[in-house]
């Protein structure tokens, strides 16, 4: 990979992961228009890697919430009466959150890589999912906020999630914040939640596709490229984390509905008139 496309496929990572828009299908797309195998363990391993300059600059981005929660957290492991502060609770949820997609991530990992990375799954995940945002985000009675969330809140987020990696172009941040408005979180909430919850998630699978891949990576793409992508995403995503928080104080997802439902129209051509492979 030169070091042209490793920039463009970070700024393209970095604006589209938290982006109810699905980052990974950007990056097939993307990866297909470039020339790419996106089924190639090389590239299936930089698209997950590159994905963990986003989470990072999440981490920095939210760093005061991460280490309120974590501390309430060990507090109330060690103390009963600290279990009644609402970020003990949201600790564990955070946690009982990342659990079913770490279980999908490693029961379909050969199909994940391989099968459906079809760019007709992209295509059909990205309009059938902006039906399901649609209804979400039109859903009356959007008024609990952080302080309310529960256990319960936290495994249906994280049902939701798991769907993410089986059919890319749903989008990760998509499938959390619908979860989210669903159980009646208010935008912002939900889209925070979103952000909590996909932190320890990719952080894991970036950290197995450079542990397990690292050859791939070295033999295909390059690790200068991977790492330039990765840095690069980091610092655009940092902004766009700013933007969107901002975006969903005052208004609701209609805008991504309608880039999703244009955006999977515009695939759909593209692999009925095969100018782009599937």
């Amino acid at each position: 990979m030169n070091w042209f496309h490793a920039i463009l496929l970070g700024i393209v990572e970095g604006i589209t992961e938290f982006l109810p828009v699905s980052s990974t299908g950007h990056l097939n797309i993307i990866e297909h228009l470039l020339g790419y195998r996106i089924d190639d363990p090389g590239m299936t391993a930089f698209t997950a890697i590159i994905q963990v300059g986003a989470i990072i600059a999440a981490i920095v981005y939210f760093r005061t919430d991460i280490v309120r929660i974590a501390v309430a957290w060990y507090r109330g492991l060690r103390s009963a009466d600290a279990r009644h502060d609402p970020d003990y609770r949201l600790g564990w949820g955070v946690i009982i959150g990342s659990v079913p997609v770490a279980v999908v991530g490693l029961l379909f990992k050969g199909a994940i890589e391989t099968t459906l990375r079809s760019m007709w799954v992209v295509a059909g995940a990205l309009l059938l999912w902006s039906i399901v945002m649609w209804i979400a985000d039109r859903l009356p009675h959007h008024d609990r906020g952080m302080h309310d969330v529960t256990l319960k809140d936290s495994l249906v987020i994280g049902l939701f999630q798991a769907l993410a990696p089986l059919f890319p172009g749903i989008s990760r941040s998509g499938a959390t914040i619908s979860a989210g408005l669903f159980r009646g979180f208010d935008r912002v909430t939900a889209t925070r939640l979103s952000f909590y919850m996909g932190i320890p998630a990719l952080i894991a699978a970036g950290g197995l596709e450079a542990a397990t891949q690292a050859g791939a990576v070295s033999a295909t793409v390059g690790w200068g490229p991977t790492v330039l992508a990765t840095v690069v995403s980091f610092v655009v995503a940092y902004v766009s984390i700013a933007w969107l928080l901002k975006f969903v104080s005052t208004n609701d997802f209609t805008g991504f509905i309608v880039y999703r439902i244009l955006l999977g129209l515009l695939l759909l051509g593209l692999l009925m008139t095969e100018l782009i492979p599937a």
